[in-house]
């Protein structure tokens, strides 16, 4: 293979590489700031392909100094492209209503760029390679590029770079990619100079915004979450970020995952104490020697465990929490251990991280309570955890005598969702009762217990607790006529019906 050839189509792996890159950030960050995940992100790599398409229309008007062309293109996406994550925070925290029109009009424009690239590297390239085989070539290492940073994009790249980084890293790439063709061609070049300082000052742009990639993304995440962020990770499963606000009637410690509140300092109490205690308190054994085991699937801040370790009667807990940052953030940071008051470090509790849906597979352990507190099933990778084929897999671990209770959204803000979780744990033949609490950074709250038994509601309650007594309980089991039981599909791997609902009932809301 002649030399420009091969170095070419090395170009090509790259410039594919990056330009995947760009489409996978913009469509990250646009689910991660907009929320809709899965619209957000189909609409950003819709209008990204489109744009490509103009962009390789378009080519067919540049005809002379391909060459020359092709390094300004180069150099160009570099820039906008990777200056893509950060320009789009800083624009969100900056100007959040001309958000979406900033993000779409950086979209298409990288992608018109990206969409000029390949059509002009064919046509250098016919000088060398017959049709067939320039065709066949370049659309070879076209696609390896993108299987390359398809996989390690999720894998390596963000979670140990960030959005903002990787971004940047790639522009840098695209511009050694121009580099690397003012070097092959340099004698076919006018104004090489020129060119050669351009590449050299985009490079250092680019590399001065990587070394301040982390102010950035704090800066906006400030902006963002309206409070100073106390730790911020990104992880192969989701963004962590916990901010504090300190201060009497201040919301204090909140935890996010991708964009959405888990939980905050000021009134987490009631929903943990909501979640866990309707069922703990129901086992005959809770308040007798330590025989009970229970499995908290989710939780992965501990708090759920805090309020099981209340019960004497309990023997051992098994968290199963996917993603071991959690685990590990809410088991070593100062302020957030003294919020689930170490649970995650007590005896009695066993971490395992992985997915629930596998574990539940594989393992063929029983247990007298399950605390099942997922995410809002915001995407179809956690709809999964909502669906038919999953409660079955929890009635199989589940004793003749346990309950399980699982979180399930609003039924005042997301009253079909609520019913649909509820009607398919119906139809796996578990009982199920309805209850809510008002959580005032929620608002109005539902959870369902499932049992094959009925459920005696408490008579007795740990002490200390700030919210819950049998009488407030009883007053949770009532639903008025706004959040009244109504007729829903199913919820099933081969429909996630629930995933479309809840985006379309909470979308509702942020409109």
């Amino acid at each position: 293979m002649h030399p420009v050839q091969l170095a070419l189509l090395a170009s090509v792996f790259v410039v594919a590489a990056c330009g995947l890159v760009y489409e996978l950030a913009a469509g990250a960050l646009a689910s991660y700031l907009l929320g809709d995940s899965v619209l957000q992100f189909s609409t950003v790599i819709g209008s990204y392909l489109f744009a490509m398409g103009i962009g390789s229309y378009l080519s067919r008007f540049l005809e002379r100094q391909l060459i020359a062309h092709f390094v300004r293109i180069e150099l160009l996406v570099a820039l906008a492209g990777g200056a893509m994550p950060a320009m789009l925070f800083i624009a969100h925290a900056a100007i959040p209503t001309g958000f979406r029109a900033i993000l779409y009009a950086m979209v298409g424009l990288v992608g018109i760029l990206v969409g000029l690239e390949i059509p002009l590297v064919m046509r250098i390239l016919k000088r060398h390679v017959v049709l067939r085989d320039l065709v066949s070539q370049v659309l070879t290492f076209d696609y390896l590029g993108a299987l390359a940073v398809s996989i390690a994009f999720p894998l390596l790249l963000v979670p140990h770079l960030g959005l903002v980084r990787t971004g940047l890293l790639f522009g840098v790439l695209n511009a050694a990619v121009a580099v690397w063709a003012l070097w092959l061609f340099r004698a076919q070049l006018r104004r090489w100079h020129a060119h050669a300082l351009a590449c050299a000052g985009c490079i250092a742009v680019l590399l001065a915004g990587m070394a301040g990639a982390d102010r950035i993304t704090t800066w906006a995440e400030d902006k963002l979450y309206q409070d100073h962020v106390l730790y911020a990770q990104t992880t192969p499963y989701q963004r962590i970020v916990v901010t504090n606000a300190p201060g009497e009637g201040r919301l204090g410690l909140r935890l996010f995952l991708n964009g959405n509140l888990q939980f905050a300092q000021r009134d987490e109490y009631r929903y943990h104490e909501a979640l866990v205690h309707p069922i703990l308190s129901a086992l005959p054994g809770a308040w007798g020697a330590p025989t009970l085991r229970v499995a908290v699937l989710g939780g992965g801040d501990g708090m759920a465990v805090r309020e099981i370790l209340r019960y004497p009667g309990v023997a051992s807990v098994t968290l199963v929490e996917l993603d071991p940052a959690m685990t590990q953030l809410f088991s070593t940071a100062p302020e957030l251990v003294a919020l689930n008051h170490g649970a995650l470090r007590s005896p009695k509790v066993r971490v395992v991280n992985t997915d629930a849906f596998g574990w539940l597979q594989a393992s063929s352990e029983v247990f007298d309570a399950i605390v099942v507190d997922f995410p809002d099933p915001t995407n179809f990778a956690i709809g999964k955890l909502y669906t038919s084929a999953f409660y079955a897999l929890l009635d199989q671990h589940l004793s003749a005598s346990g309950f399980a209770v699982i979180q399930t959204t609003s039924p005042l803000v997301a009253r079909k969702s609520y019913w649909t979780v509820a009607h398919t744990l119906q139809a796996v033949g578990l009982r199920t009762v309805p209850y809510h609490a008002h959580v005032p950074s929620f608002g109005e709250w539902g959870y369902l217990i499932a049992s094959r038994r009925p459920w005696p509601a408490a008579q007795r309650l740990p002490e200390g607790l700030r919210y819950l007594t049998p009488s407030t309980l009883q007053a949770m089991l009532d639903f008025p006529p706004d959040m009244a039981e109504l007729p829903t599909e199913t919820n099933r791997l081969s429909n996630q019906v629930l995933v479309q609902t809840y985006e379309e009932e909470w979308g509702r809301v942020a409109k």
